[in-house]
């Protein structure tokens, strides 16, 4: 393991380690139900810098153990490494999620009580790893000094049923992976993983959603029937994985990590504008990568800023080295750029949808006619990249084909005359109608190269509900905000955006009849209108003033 140690800090541009250290394994951390949670405590064999507690579901061995322990005990932390209820030698059942506020204040409780405590503690992890962080920042302990939250989500019910339908590729396939994680062998473990996308297919396409998941769970993952079961989020069930307050009551230091393609990069732009105007000390970094390649493609960047971070709030050793607030990766100039604030000073451009198809910088006229299209659930439009869990089908994709099939409308500006930054989120005022009630309205803005080759850049997606202000399908003009971005269109290149019925399996598609998701099998197709004459619908883009926002670029 020291070995690898070494040969990962240097691949990962890490500062020299300071300390070896030891591994204390099995600790019993009792709850105040009586379950234990197991814990590793990894010490530094020089001075300690203070101490990190770590809280997750994936056990406690690599990665993640390289990541979020030896990396940090390495150079002076002590590490408390726990495995969340029901996993890896943790007492109970797995309930994701539900019990992690308790939990994590017991856990404190305990790490006071210990001869070795330091008085202080940081935290930091990812994912699942994050969100335990911010269960303890629900009710913030006074002698937590600092946290590091990756790609974490503070409302899991926003997560999986935000835009008002499923996220199902995620969360079904999170749920099958997790439910096998401690299987015996690694070689199945592994044989699992490749052929996850061919076992997923058949469950991912068949109705009823709950049944289709019970299916391929096969009697385990019983907390994913639970999530389809509950499409409403202002349902009390949902309470104990809502964690808003998080943001508004912490006084906490907290380093946001983020990706463009990270399934939670929404909540992560929440939680920095939240802290921010709250007055926390709070600062965001989100680089170009999905939620899988956040340690793959951005593990030394992420790691030095964390411990930077740390060395400030935690061990005290000096002030940050970060010259702004805000690091982020402009995509499509492939740089990374630090700024004041996110999101930056912006100029807004309006792109209005015309006539043939056509991007224009005037509105069309009122003779223009609309674009039709017919949408069929049992038929559904296909999701192709975008920010889905799984990095094998999530992540900027060639999308060229999107815009060629029958079931899609799509516009295409001409090419750009010089290069065009957005930075922020773009926002479409969609002139919609539709002959079914109960329908979803899925849109992509793409890049189309000089080439004719198409990429993702920005995705937005919304379920229409009849009666509902705002989603009334009735209403006539929809706003659907699309995915923050930092992106460089470059001179010759042209802006497409497509507006389809579904995104599937990203989404959960809509059936039509309005009836439970969980339970629904009927289809029913629907025709859409898009109406752009006179200008009625229009894509509000944020773009920098010159091309370009002032701030220095980096290396990352």
């Amino acid at each position: 393991m020291r070995l690898v140690d070494r040969v990962a800090s240097r691949v990962l541009g890490l500062p020299p380690a300071t300390s070896a250290y030891t591994v204390e394994r099995g600790l019993r951390v009792p709850m105040r139900d009586g379950v234990q949670l197991v814990a590793d405590r990894y010490s530094p064999d020089g001075p300690v810098r203070g101490t990190l507690l770590v809280r997750g579901p994936y056990g406690r061995g690599f990665p993640f153990s390289l990541f979020f322990a030896t990396a940090f005990a390495a150079r002076g932390y002590q590490v408390v490494f726990q495995s969340v209820r029901g996993t890896y030698g943790s007492g109970d059942e797995f309930q994701p999620m539900f019990r992690e506020v308790d939990d994590g204040a017991d856990t404190v409780a305990w790490l006071r009580a210990q001869p070795w405590y330091t008085g202080s503690f940081g935290t930091v992890g990812l994912s699942y790893l994050g969100f335990t962080q911010w269960a303890l920042l629900a009710d913030p302990p006074e002698d937590l000094a600092a946290s590091v939250v990756l790609v974490g989500p503070h409302d899991f019910s926003r997560a999986t049923w935000g835009t008002g339908a499923f996220t199902v590729n995620d969360f079904l396939g999170w749920s099958d992976l997790v439910a096998h994680q401690e299987d015996p062998g690694r070689l199945r473990g592994l044989l699992r993983q490749v052929t996850g996308p061919r076992r997923l297919g058949p469950a991912l396409d068949a109705l009823p959603l709950g049944d289709a998941g019970e299916r391929l769970l096969a009697g385990r993952g019983r907390w994913y029937r639970d999530w389809v079961a509950h499409p409403d989020r202002s349902d009390p069930w949902w309470t104990p994985v809502q964690l808003d307050r998080a943001l508004d009551r912490s006084g906490v230091p907290v380093l946001l990590i983020g990706g463009w393609q990270d399934l939670f990069l929404e909540q992560t732009l929440d939680q920095y504008l939240r802290l921010r105007d709250a007055g926390a000390d709070v600062a965001l970094t989100v680089g170009p990568w999905t939620h899988t390649e956040t340690l793959s493609r951005g593990g030394g960047l992420i790691t030095r800023e964390s411990l930077d971070w740390l060395g400030e709030h935690l061990a005290g050793t000096g002030p940050r080295s970060r010259p702004a607030r805000v690091h982020v990766h402009v995509t499509g100039a492939g740089e990374w750029r630090w700024m004041p604030d996110w999101p930056p000073a912006t100029e807004q451009r309006t792109v209005f949808l015309a006539g043939g198809g056509r991007l224009s910088d005037t509105a069309p006229g009122e003779d223009a006619p609309p674009a039709t299209f017919v949408a069929d659930p049992a038929e559904p439009t296909p999701s192709v990249g975008g920010r889905l869990l799984d990095n094998r089908s999530g992540g900027y994709a060639d999308d060229t084909a999107l815009a060629g099939r029958d079931d899609v409308a799509a516009w295409f500006s001409e090419p750009l005359p010089a290069d065009l930054e957005v930075l922020g989120r773009p926002v479409l005022e969609l002139h919609h109608g539709s002959d079914v009630g109960h329908v979803d309205v899925a849109v992509r803005l793409s890049r189309v190269d000089r080439r004719g080759r198409s990429r993702n850049v920005s995705d937005g997606y919304l379920r229409l509900v009849p009666g509902d202000p705002g989603t009334d399908p009735a209403g006539g003009t929809l706003r659907l905000e699309l995915d923050a971005v930092a992106h460089r269109f470059p001179a010759g290149s042209r802006l497409r955006l497509v507006v389809a019925g579904s995104s599937h399996p990203h989404w959960a598609r809509n059936t039509g009849t309005g009836e439970p998701p969980e339970t629904a099998v009927r289809t029913v197709r629907s025709t859409r209108t898009v109406s752009v004459a006179g200008g009625a619908s229009r894509l509000l883009l944020p773009v920098s003033p010159a091309g370009r926002t002032p701030g220095p670029a980096s290396r990352g």
